[in-house]
């Protein structure tokens, strides 16, 4: 993924240094790096937003400042205004997937506003953008805060980027079927000294589902030497009872 696919995260007047940091942490998560901060209300650099970014510094320390959105999105060709439906505006209204797919269609500079925590963005500033993204949510209970916000949409872009994944365990190799027949085989010796096969009739369909249950599970070689081990430790309790 170039980095000119990469879209630009600005937060316009931004009011809590703790916000912002976790904004920064929000972005890194998924391989967002450039930030860009809006007449922020407690200046730049602010201390709180540090500890807040849980590690994500490298996003704080290169973050521009700005005084007017107008100059934050000046270098930018698509702009994404993060808020809720605008009635008063006539403008494209996009979820967060045709979002990502026309970032990832162009080749020239994005961004997405994300305007003040108790406000949102004013009028003035969404005409700015190209279109509206709008996150669906509860209609009884709209209460994203900002980060929220950022990593909703940050993830929604990554979808397509070559982040890392977690590394997968490999899994075993199923066992020989020789192995599970003697599996099967101490089974039903250590189960027909109980009695558990009773009546007699009901022996056979019995040992059926047993086999079934043991066959299904795709156990491995490790896995049928540890059960054929707890069966002998069993048995050997039972005994030294009697």
């Amino acid at each position: 993924m170039s980095e000119a696919n990469k879209p630009v995260i600005i937060l316009v007047r931004p009011q809590l240094g703790q916000n912002i940091g976790k904004a920064a942490r929000a972005m890194l998560n998924f391989g967002l790096t450039e930030m860009r901060l809006v007449a922020p209300r407690d200046g730049w650099p602010n201390p709180e937003a540090g500890p807040a970014a849980s590690g994500a510094d490298e996003v704080l320390e290169h973050a521009s400042v700005f005084e007017y959105t107008e100059q934050a999105i000046a270098d930018c060709s698509m702009v994404f205004a993060s808020t809720v439906r605008r009635r008063d505006l006539v403008m494209p209204v996009m979820s967060p997937e045709q979002m990502a797919d026309q970032i990832r269609a162009s080749t020239e500079k994005s961004a997405i506003l994300f305007g003040p925590e108790r406000s949102g963005l004013e009028t003035e500033e969404v005409a700015l953008a190209n279109a509206i993204v709008t996150v669906p949510i509860n209609p009884e209970f709209g209460s994203l805060n900002l980060a929220q916000a950022v990593i909703l949409l940050a993830y929604e872009w990554s979808k397509s980027a070559n982040l890392a994944q977690p590394t997968a365990k490999e899994l075993e190799p199923m066992a020989p079927h020789g192995e599970l027949q003697g599996l099967i085989a101490q089974l039903n010796e250590e189960l027909d000294g109980t009695g558990y096969f009773h009546p007699p009739s009901r022996t056979e369909a019995t040992k059926n589902t047993l086999r079934t249950i043991f066959t299904k599970a795709g156990w491995s070689s490790r896995e049928l030497k540890a059960i054929r081990g707890v069966i002998r430790a069993l048995s050997g309790s039972r005994s030294s009872k009697r």
